[in-house]
């Protein structure tokens, strides 16, 4: 039960952050309060919703609508805060609140998979991945927005290491499962801050296609 509980409790801090993120990420296309809950919602479950349908269980969030209901008024608030921001404030706070629910979900999501005793060791982490990022593609492809995946900011190797250090952690020391959800999601977030922080991302190819000279 103790378990249960922290992966409610993470998943609900995964929603608020991912719905909030999502307002402040459309605000920019002037979108009124209904299209804000609806990308709200959207990004808050659309990866614990493809999670859901691939493990063949119940979709979390039609379990228990309390999802739905804090998701909705983590749209609402950010709707009602945007006004409070700058443009530049909003952005950098949208990347620092997804990395946040990122972090979250990722790690609640590998947990969820592990319980359930599916494809370990490997789906713990591929579902970690979808599920961190899932609603975020989403909410990028519906603002009509360029993806995170599509540019060379590093978004998903963050979620990948960390699940993959927490799959580890579980098979080898499945006592410290508390201690093992808390480091690695704060090794993600950590990552992800340095990543905004300091604007890394992946080195651009080495090799370039080679041009075509007459006669050739």
């Amino acid at each position: 039960m103790e378990w249960e509980n922290m992966n409610y409790w993470i998943a609900m801090a995964g929603v608020v952050a991912f719905a909030v993120t999502a307002v402040l990420a459309v605000s920019p296309n002037n979108i009124d309060v209904f299209g804000a809950c609806v990308m709200g919602i959207i990004t808050a479950i659309g990866g614990g919703t493809i999670r859901d349908v691939i493990l063949d269980v119940p979709v979390f969030w039609a379990v228990d609508l309390n999802y739905i209901w804090v998701a909705i008024g983590a749209s609402l608030a950010a709707f009602a805060a945007n006004s409070l921001f700058t443009r530049k404030e909003i952005f950098r706070l949208m990347l620092y609140l997804d990395a946040i629910g990122v972090a979250l979900f990722s790690i609640q999501a590998a947990n969820k998979v592990w319980a359930q005793n599916f494809g370990r060791p490997l789906a713990p982490v591929i579902m970690g991945i979808i599920t961190a990022i899932g609603g975020g593609l989403i909410r990028d492809v519906l603002a009509g927005r360029q993806t995170l995946l599509m540019t060379r900011e590093l978004y998903a190797i963050p979620v990948m290491i960390g699940c993959t250090c927490f799959a580890m952690l579980l098979e080898w020391l499945p006592q410290y499962r508390g201690v093992s959800m808390f480091g690695c999601g704060l090794f993600i977030f950590a990552m992800r801050a340095a990543v905004i922080r300091w604007d890394l991302s992946m080195p651009e190819c080495l090799t370039t296609r080679p041009k075509k000279t007459n006669g050739q």
